[in-house]
């Protein structure tokens, strides 16, 4: 018995590549000191631990390797990742270091220039941008936050459609969602305890400010499907009808 293929499948593609645009934070290191980087990172997450637990991050040592400052990337890998980071690339490193973090399975960037005002903080994490947008600026998204996206603002985030389940929005700064918001939504994430949520219909799986949060399970039915904004009053979240 012989078996005859169907020609229009096996023509067919079994894969395409496709361009797309994500948004991770970079970790822009300014000291070679491991203790420091390590208690510089732990502040940041407490701060933030829901957006940085199981982030992926480009490490940037564009900074080092003008200042001829050395560090192991190994090492270095090794502490993000037991931090829960998931370290996807490297960039700005000498060829020594773009070598090793091959073997650690890294991927090697382009670099981009960098703003010329230095930073005291050995470890400080960043949007990929090249420049920073003003932070009196709010971003504006226009079409609807899909499952499975995160979009992070140095801003005011504001969307204007709807965050689907599985969806992560992330500011700095407050957000107004002007659709569902079905997703998680987390504002004021380096610490601004003044954030705020704006949202038209909340259905969301966790809300959280400057650290702060609650997932759906925990949020009050009640105001579900209308106007509502949160913030914080001493160290709780506060639901509100607008």
């Amino acid at each position: 018995m012989s078996l005859i293929s169907d020609p229009k499948a096996s023509e067919k593609p079994v894969l395409e590549f496709k361009s797309g645009s994500f948004t991770m934070p970079s970790l822009h290191l300014a000291s070679n000191n491991l203790s420091a980087i390590k208690t510089a990172l732990e502040i940041k997450i407490k701060q933030a631990p829901d957006f940085f637990n199981q982030s992926a991050i480009i490490i940037d040592l564009q900074t080092l390797t003008k200042e001829n400052i050395d560090i192991d990337p190994k090492e270095l890998v090794n502490l993000i990742r037991a931090l829960n980071f998931q370290p996807i690339g490297l960039r700005g490193g000498n060829e020594s270091q773009n070598d090793q973090a091959r073997l650690l399975n890294l991927a090697i960037l382009n670099t981009s220039p960098q703003p010329t005002t230095a930073t005291k903080n050995p470890a400080t994490l960043t949007t990929p941008e090249t420049h920073a947008p003003d932070s009196s600026a709010s971003e504006i998204i226009t079409s609807q936050v899909r499952s499975g996206q995160r979009v992070y603002s140095k801003s005011d985030l504001i969307i204007l459609s709807s965050v689907s389940a599985g969806a992560e929005i992330i500011s700095e700064g407050n957000i107004h969602v002007y659709g569902p918001l079905k997703g998680r939504a987390l504002a004021g994430v380096l610490g601004d305890k003044d954030s705020r949520i704006f949202c038209l219909n909340l259905e969301a799986e966790l809300i959280s400010i400057a650290g702060i949060y609650q997932v759906s399970e925990n949020l009050d039915t009640a105001s579900y499907n209308k106007p509502i904004q949160i913030y914080l009053n001493n160290e709780k979240l506060i639901i509100q009808d607008l």
